[in-house]
């Protein structure tokens, strides 16, 4: 298994930032022709996802779509700290997904992208991707 980590830097409160190249870069440091590649976000505001890279519309959408469900203002939230919409934001996208390798690359749809999700920025946090032979 290699563990590769990179940092990335928010700009707003809540975003979706493709790292599709980032993750694939790792991929392709790590040599491994077949297998899988786990990517993970260690912060408990923040998640990844895959959806639509051709148009910008989706994840504007998924986002508008999120804050819906979960606004960023609510009256029953106990946590102080005034970002709980983060938390479950995080809890409902999940802080990890997993794409196969398949010779040496990405096995990513025609449409699909990698996403770190924000959900508590701007921030600076990591990502972790462990590539693993299979």
């Amino acid at each position: 298994m290699h563990i590769f980590t990179f940092d990335i830097h928010s700009r707003r409160r809540d975003e979706m930032i493709d790292i599709t190249e980032r993750v694939a870069k790792a991929v392709a440091d790590s040599r491994i022709a077949e297998g899988l590649a786990t990517v993970f976000v260690p912060h408990t505001t923040a998640g990844v996802t895959i959806n639509e890279n051709a148009d910008p519309d989706v994840v504007h959408d998924v986002l508008a779509a999120l804050d819906a469900a979960v606004p960023h203002e609510r009256d029953f939230y106990d946590h102080h700290e005034g970002n709980s919409a983060a938390h479950v934001k995080s809890s409902l996208v999940g802080v990890a997904t997993q794409v196969l390798v398949r010779q040496g690359r990405l096995v990513l749809g025609t449409w699909q992208a990698i996403y770190f999700c924000e959900f508590d920025g701007p921030r600076s946090r990591q990502v972790h991707v462990a590539v693993t032979e299979g």
